[in-house]
Order: C-alpha cells, then sequence, then structure tokens
C-alpha cells in the first residue's frame, strides 16, 4: 500500500484528497496544524473502512515538520505522495483598506503558502526518494498565474489580493525548480489549480464558490497518481494546462 501525506487534510481539499486517494489504495496521513481535528478527520475515513492516522504537523513550525519526518520514517520507511495543501488567505479578513502593498501580509502568506512547502517538501525528500513513484503536489490557483493575472477578461483580475497572488506564483516556481532538480528521479511535481472551492478560505466562499471540494478533489488526486510516462514540472487544473 502506498503512503500518502497530505497537510491541512482535516477539512476541504484536503480531506476531500485523503478520501479519494484513501479509494485508491494508499495509507494517509491526515497532517493538519490541529491535532484534534486531524485525529478526527483520520477517525472519519478509519470508519469508512480507509487506512489512514493522522499527524500533528504546523507547515510554519520546523520543530514539528522534524517530528513529522521522523515519525513517517519510523513508522512506514517512505512516502509515495506529498500533498502541499496548507495554504492561508489572510488578506480576506484582515488587511486594511488602502495596504494592497503590506509587508507584514506578504510575510504572514508567504510563511505557510509558500515557505511552508519549500520546508515540508526539502525535508520529507529522502522519504520521497524511496518511493519507486514519488509524487509532490503543490495545490496552488490560477490566481497566481502572471498571464492571468495580467488579463483584464479573466475573473479574477479585479480581486486585490497581491500577498495571495504573489504567494502562488512563487510555489508554481518552486514546482519547476523542484522538478528541475528531481528530473533524473522517479520523483515528479505537480502545481495543482482546484479551482474555486467551496471552503473555509475567505468569508463567504462557500456560498459562493461553484465546486464542491470532492470536486475539486479530483485534480489534486490524478497529480498524486501521475503514470510514470507524465511530465514533471506543470500546472494544470480540471481542463488541462494553466498558463504560468
Amino acid at each position: 500500500m502506498k503512503v500518502a501525506l497530505i497537510t491541512g487534510a482535516n477539512r476541504g481539499i484536503g480531506f476531500a484528497t485523503a478520501r479519494l486517494l484513501a479509494k485508491h489504495d494508499h495509507h494517509v496521513i491526515v497532517a493538519s496544524r490541529n491535532p484534534a481535528a486531524g485525529e478526527e478527520a483520520a477517525q472519519r475515513l478509519a470508519e469508512e473502512g480507509h487506512s489512514a492516522s493522522s499527524l500533528a504537523l504546523d507547515v510554519t513550525d520546523p520543530t514539528q515538520i522534524r517530528s513529522a519526518v521522523a515519525d513517517v520514517s519510523e513508522r512506514f520507511g517512505h512516502l509515495d505522495v506529498l500533498v502541499n495543501n496548507a495554504g492561508i488567505l489572510p488578506e480576506a479578513t484582515e488587511a486594511e483598506p488602502g495596504s494592497d502593498m503590506d509587508v507584514a501580509m506578504f510575510e504572514k502568506t508567504f510563511a505557510t503558502n509558500v515557505f511552508g512547502p519549500v520546508a515540508v517538501s526539502s525535508a520529507f525528500l529522502p522519504l520521497l526518494r524511496e518511493s519507486t513513484a514519488g509524487r509532490i503536489v503543490n495545490v496552488s490557483s490560477t490566481m497566481g498565474s502572471l498571464t492571468d493575472q495580467s488579463d483584464p477578461e479573466s475573473p479574477y483580475y479585479p480581486m486585490m489580493v497581491p500577498a495571495y497572488r504573489a504567494s502562488k506564483a512563487a510555489l508554481n516556481n518552486v514546482t519547476v525548480a523542484l522538478a528541475k532538480a528531481l528530473a533524473q528521479t522517479p520523483v515528479k511535481v505537480t502545481s495543482v489549480c482546484p479551482g474555486w472551492v467551496q471552503t473555509d478560505l475567505a468569508p463567504g466562499n462557500r456560498q459562493q464558490a461553484p465546486t464542491p471540494s470532492e470536486v475539486a478533489a479530483e485534480v489534486v488526486a490524478a497529480a498524486a497518481t501521475l503514470p510514470e510516462d507524465a511530465a514533471s514540472g506543470t500546472f494544470v487544473d480540471a481542463h488541462g494546462t494553466v498558463p504560468w
């Protein structure tokens, strides 16, 4: 059985992805910064007949990252799938009017959305290299596409969340860099846009977004189970390639 670790997996896209991968014969590790919520989510999956466990993991905490790696190494000895799903959008609730380029907001957003995936991916790389078909999935957004940001016809064009947009653009760069670094290995890296999803990322999002988490998770799970001949270092959504 393959082993998959999903950050921020106690709810939303992360939990839906964990359920899909569990259905595809993966043992799923529900990683969450809230240990109680992670344990509850893993228990829900177990009650559905899936193989699941939980792990306390705040992606901004180096000590917890080291502890998580040690735990997975001791229990499984390898990791087949890492889904960097944990993300935040503090501009939706905390940004002051007229503070579009607030340095503190950029620092807070990048800590979770960029530095977190970098730190987690780097720490788990030795275990991913032990897999015969390691996969890293970075949950990004079309809002991080520079092409989309420059397109007045895009529905996202008016949205002023520069720290979030910049963080996802940076995460896409991390995908390309990792794919290059791992080109001679079986490990493949993909950026995925799950779409506008019914989650709690921003106020009103669950009511306004058109895509249920269960549907959004399908493209994430597909990237987590790429076939051997698939390309690495791509940016995709449910419809295909997303422009950088």
